[in-house]
């Protein structure tokens, strides 16, 4: 698939211009970020190729390391890179719904802020979102990757910069990467072990939000916590 062969209505990058961004497909996008085709393959077949790594599609690229992509013929270190780093701007965009300042005045305010840039996490990320006495976010603070149960979740640690930052009351999120934002026991039972803690410290947990793919769940707003 040569696009200089393409007819002009069909090639990617006019097809931008004349129909805009939104009408592109995912393989026309990455054609795009390729450039030039290399190795004796188009651009357009190059980026069948990086969608086709793995079953999951695009949403690969989003935890995706440069030399899973640079050991495909035709894909080079640069090429990798712009790629990726593509990926990732299209990710703190999405991210950006909501801005540091704004009042946060129910979960959804801050699920909305987070859902698009962990629903493709593959391992489990543990947020802090800090609040100050007029319900403004002031950080959102990562504080562990992995399981959530394991003792990187200890009161210490997930408090230590609320403490620091003088904050008023935290939000905690975390990511499920089966896509179903359902809380697991595991998840409630932690989420009450912080809650105490966050109630010596006079800093109160408001929420607890688990994010899927596209979805989530706020234990508050389903009675899973007091």
């Amino acid at each position: 698939m040569n696009i200089k062969k393409l007819p002009e209505c069909e090639k990617p990058r006019e097809k931008l211009l004349r129909e805009g961004k939104e009408k592109l497909s995912n393989v026309e996008i990455l054609a795009i970020l390729i450039g030039s085709g290399s190795g004796g393959r188009s651009a357009m077949e190059l980026a069948v190729d990086i969608l086709s790594i793995d079953q999951s599609g695009i949403k690969y690229l989003a935890e995706c390391r440069p030399e899973e992509l640079y050991k495909l013929w035709g894909i080079g270190p640069a090429k990798a890179c712009e790629i990726l780093a593509a990926a990732e701007l299209g990710r703190r965009i999405a991210s950006l719904a909501g801005n540091h300042g704004d009042v946060v005045k129910n979960s959804s305010d801050i699920a909305n802020q987070f859902i698009e840039k962990m629903r493709y996490y593959k391992k489990e990320h543990f947020i802090n979102v800090m609040i100050n006495a007029k319900g403004q976010i002031i950080e959102a603070v990562e504080v562990s990757v992995g399981d959530l149960c394991s003792s990187v979740t200890h009161p210490r640690e997930v408090f230590v910069d609320a403490v620091r930052r003088s904050a008023g009351s935290v939000i905690f999120i975390h990511n499920h990467p089966s896509g179903d934002p359902a809380p697991s026991r595991a998840d409630i039972d932690t989420t009450k072990r912080l809650m105490k803690a966050g109630e010596i410290l006079g800093i109160p947990v408001l929420d607890h939000i688990v994010i899927g793919d596209g979805r989530y769940v706020s234990m508050r707003a389903r009675g899973m916590i007091d």
